[in-house]
């Protein structure tokens, strides 16, 4: 299962099964990632510069990202 959260920019993947809940992401951004909330990821809370940061740092990759534009080059 694969999960994604966009804004204009930037589109978050979210591999659940490869988490290892080290919670780096809620302690880097805590106003982005809430694991008792629905969606737990409200990428409207950060900057894409501020997400790109903190998706570098998930300690298992459960965290990705990939730029907007660059996903839609590649459909054209």
């Amino acid at each position: 299962m694969t999960k994604e959260y966009s804004n204009d920019d930037i589109t978050i993947v979210w591999k659940p099964e490869k988490c290892v809940h080290a919670a780096v992401c809620i302690s880097t951004l805590p106003n982005v990632y809430n694991p008792t909330a629905r969606p737990w990821i409200k990428i409207e809370n950060a900057s894409t510069q501020a997400l790109i940061r903190q998706i570098k740092q998930c300690p298992s990759g459960a965290l990705s990202f990939y730029m907007n534009d660059e996903k839609n080059e590649d459909k054209q």
